[in-house]
């Protein structure tokens, strides 16, 4: 009786209502890998992602968190890459100059 119930109430509504994540986006930027992990927070997404480099049998990844905040998944994307490549393009080579697996920038 209960498979009923549920049935009848995911009909009109019911169920689970947390929301999909958002899907990665992965990008190549000047030798680096940049992987675009909008956070969903609301109705919104906020500007997150990593930027990842290999060295030899290690993969090097800097994690970003901004305040920035958009509306569509595809604007933020497109926030992350340009962001990103700012960071890339600013760091001129001292973004995994301390050798740390992980880190934040």
């Amino acid at each position: 009786m209960t498979s009923f119930f549920s049935r009848i109430s995911s009909l009109f509504g019911g169920g689970d209502k947390t929301p999909a994540a958002p899907r990665e986006h992965a990008q190549e930027i000047d030798g680096f890998r940049v992987v675009a992990t909008p956070m969903r927070e609301g109705a919104q997404f906020r500007v997150a992602g990593r930027i990842e480099k290999v060295d030899g049998d290690t993969v090097l990844v800097r994690h970003f968190i901004r305040a920035d905040m958009f509306t569509s998944e595809d604007e933020v994307v497109e926030a992350i890459f340009r962001k990103a490549g700012q960071v890339i393009s600013q760091s001129r080579g001292q973004l995994f100059a301390d050798g740390a697996p992980e880190g934040r920038c």
